[in-house]
Parts: structure tokens; sequence; C-alpha cells
């Protein structure tokens, strides 16, 4: 009811990653909702050409682009008066001097740490797709966030649905955060089929259409390890308060057990645009295109408790995020490197799990955690990680 009394207001939105699967989400939906989404600025890593096409489609006025071996495909393709910016600076940039209500950061990876900064600095509402920005600095972003006074909008389906079903409750009400999982490729398989499986059935994810490095990560079950992380500090509930399920159908994208028994669970189909979408209207709701749910003809919904020893990553989140500091980015860092090197052909699927294992053991990661020392562990991980996969 009390969103409802708001007024309809347009939001201005900057998307960083906008040639990715999320990014191009995010402009299905603007598309979907002109009326409520106004782009303004878009940034992408190499993509050149598709990113002057969205820029042109949009009539977009500033554009980044990080690498700028690049630019040539890019500033070909724009008509006059766009601006461009360069390099990972650029993407500060872009949002320093671009007036907008949101910031979608969709960059994979490490990336995406700076610009979320800078937008929180800027007074714009972060709406987060990147997990490694959470999983490092969580603490930090979170902190930022709470003194400007803006808001951070998880635009994950897991993080998303959980942001929903907590909307105006405390964090001392909740007993359980309750991630939902799909289970990947591998979930009926044994763990010594496991250990030899190849890149393309890595690759063949059951529910979600998604980049490489996401589509391994829910193939060993990395991805649920960052969202467990990433969850700690975006609703501020503990790690042993963060729970996971596997849920086949991937209609639950996550549940919320609250300290009286209730469960609330949100639900939808498996497509992007809906949290995107509710990260940008939030706190309203805004009519779509959307197909909604037709409960007669999902039947059954079927759920399933993590084979947690099969699947190591869970608990090797559990540890990174119950100790905290630095080490949350030496997880996230060399697990980067040991999907690299899988891809390559220079490691087997069971081996990631067990370069971020000893990368971990071998330092157990600083208690401070300023950005200095968090970039310092991410670097050190990498040398590390890639020194176990050589």
């Amino acid at each position: 009811m009390r969103a409802a009394s708001l007024p309809e207001v347009r939001k201005r939105v900057i998307i960083l990653g906008s040639t990715g699967s999320i990014g191009c989400s995010a402009l299905k939906v603007a598309r979907d909702i002109p009326e409520r989404m106004e782009v303004v600025g878009l940034a992408a890593a190499r993509s050149g050409a598709a990113l002057a096409a969205q820029a042109v489609e949009f009539g977009v006025k500033h554009v980044a682009l990080t690498e700028e071996a690049a630019l040539g495909s890019l500033r070909g393709g724009l008509p006059e008066g766009v601006r461009v910016f360069a390099g990972e600076e650029g993407l500060v940039k872009l949002i320093e001097e671009v007036e907008a209500d949101v910031v979608l950061i969709a960059i994979v990876g490490t990336a995406g740490l700076r610009p979320a900064l800078a937008a929180i600095a800027a007074g714009c509402d972060l709406a987060i797709a990147s997990k490694e920005v959470l999983v490092m600095a969580g603490e930090i972003v979170m902190e930022a966030a709470r003194r400007k006074g803006v808001a951070v909008l998880p635009v994950d389906s897991e993080h998303n649905a959980i942001f929903q079903c907590l909307e105006g409750r405390e964090a001392g009400e909740v007993s359980r955060l309750i991630l939902t999982a799909s289970g990947g490729p591998f979930r009926t398989w044994s763990k010594e089929r496991i250990a030899g499986a190849t890149l393309a059935e890595a690759l063949k994810h059951p529910t979600w259409e998604m980049g490489r490095k996401i589509t391994i990560d829910s193939a060993t079950l990395f991805n649920k390890g960052l969202e467990m992380i990433e969850a700690r500090w975006l609703f501020g509930v503990p790690m042993e308060r963060v729970d996971v399920i596997v849920h086949p159908q991937s209609i639950i994208h996550s549940m919320v057990e609250f300290i009286d028994g209730s469960v609330l669970a949100q639900l939808s189909h498996s497509d992007m645009c809906f949290p995107i979408q509710y990260a940008v209207t939030w706190p309203q709701r805004v009519r779509n295109s959307l197909r909604p749910l037709d409960f007669a003809a999902l039947r059954q919904l079927d759920f399933e408790a993590a084979r947690r020893a099969d699947f190591p990553a869970i608990d090797l989140a559990v540890e990174a995020g119950t100790r905290g500091g630095t080490l949350p980015a030496i997880y996230n860092a060399a697990n980067e490197v040991a999907v690299a090197a899988f891809v390559e052909g220079r490691l087997g699927f069971s081996g990631i799990w067990e370069v971020v294992a000893r990368t971990m053991e071998a330092q157990a990661g600083e208690a401070g955690g300023s950005l200095e020392a968090i970039l310092a562990a991410d670097a050190w991980a990498r040398v590390e990680a890639s020194a176990i996969v050589g």
C-alpha cells in the first residue's frame, strides 16, 4: 500500500556491462517500461560495435569502453555528440559526470568494485549484479551506502528474492536466509563422474542462460558460495544463518525463515528481467509483458539437500565468510584463476575446488578489511593460485 501511493518516477539508469547477459536483460526491461526507466549511460569491456548499437537505439550520449584497443569499432558506430570514456578509469568518470538515479553494476569479476564505490559517492542507488563486489568488500560497500543514505539493490535472482521477502523486516526477526540452487548440470552425477567433467558438460546449465564464468560457477556451486557471503553483508545476517537448498525447477528463487517459524518465498519464471525491473522501480511494482506463473502447469516443486561433501565450494564459503577480513577476496580470486585454468584445459574440473582450498590454506587472510588490504589479498591469491595450477 505504501509503494502504490508514491508518484510515478522515471529512473535514470547507467548500465555497466551492458553487452553481457545481465546488461542485455536490463535493456529488455528498458524497452518494456520506457516510461519508468531511462538509460543515460552504457559501458562495456571490449564489444565496441555492440555498445555503439545500444547507444544509438536508446539515444545514450555517454558511453565507456574499458579496453582501449576496441575504441575504433565503438567510435565508428556512434553519431556525433556522444561522449566516450576509455579505460577502467572511464567507468568512474562516466558515473561522476552523468546524472543518474541508479547505477547497475553488471561487470564480471573485481572490476566493478571501484565503480560501485564511485556510484555511492555520487549519491546513486546501487543495483548490483556482480557478486564479487560484495564478496570482496561487502563491509566497506554497505557502510559507505549507509553513510551516503543510498540503497543497495540486489539484482541476483536469489538476493532480489530475499530482498522482497524481507521488505520492512529487521535482521533480528530472521532465523535463516535460504538460498535456492538449481544444482547445476552435475546435480545427479556421482563424485567420480563429476571429477572427469568436461568444459562442454559444465556449460550445459539446466535452467539459466548465462556467461561462461558464472555457468561454470553454477556447476561447481561456487556461485552459491559467493551468494552466501554476499547475502551475509547485504542483509546483515551472520553466516551461520545463511543456508542453501537445491530446488531444480528454479521457480522459488529464495526464501526467508523468520523466528516465528513462518517462511516467505518469492516465485517467478527464470528470467532475469524480473529482479532487474524490481531493482530499478523499487519500491514500486510496475506492469510489464513478462510471463506470469501458471501454478496448474507447474504440478510440483522439488527440494533436496546440497551435497556439500561432493561440492566443497559451499563449506569453503562458510569458512571464508565466517572468518571474514580478506579471506573472502582470496576465495573469490582463487576461484577465478582456477576456472580460467579449467576453461583453458590446464586443470581438471575437481581441481577448481582443490586450488581454492589450497590457496586459502596458504594464507588465512588478514582480519582488517581496508580496500588496500582487500586488493592486495586479491592480487596475492591470483599469484598463489596460478602457482598451484602450474
